[in-house]
């Protein structure tokens, strides 16, 4: 499935949740996430994310799309991390 994660996180716990966060996701700008994800994995994001996170304080929403053929993505101004076939 598709995933798009976008937070709004405690400053202290920033770099933690964007240094978790780039090791399963694409980092597309600040506090937002996309990338492709099994249903396994998910659980293991969501699992990662709750150990660092303040349930009472922080906010993580994910969207579940079926596939990225199903989002229209239109970039307006600049694109922070434009997606490239280099590795």
């Amino acid at each position: 499935m598709y995933i798009i994660l976008v937070y709004d996180i405690e400053v202290k716990r920033v770099a933690k949740v964007c240094k978790y966060l780039r090791q399963h996701l694409n980092w597309i700008q600040n506090s937002v996430f996309e990338g492709q994800l099994t249903k396994a994995q998910l659980t293991r994001v969501k699992s990662g994310l709750a150990a660092i996170t303040d349930s009472e304080k922080d906010s993580v929403i994910i969207y579940q799309l079926r596939d990225a053929r199903w989002v229209n993505k239109e970039v307006m101004g600049v694109d922070k991390n434009p997606a490239t076939n280099l590795l």
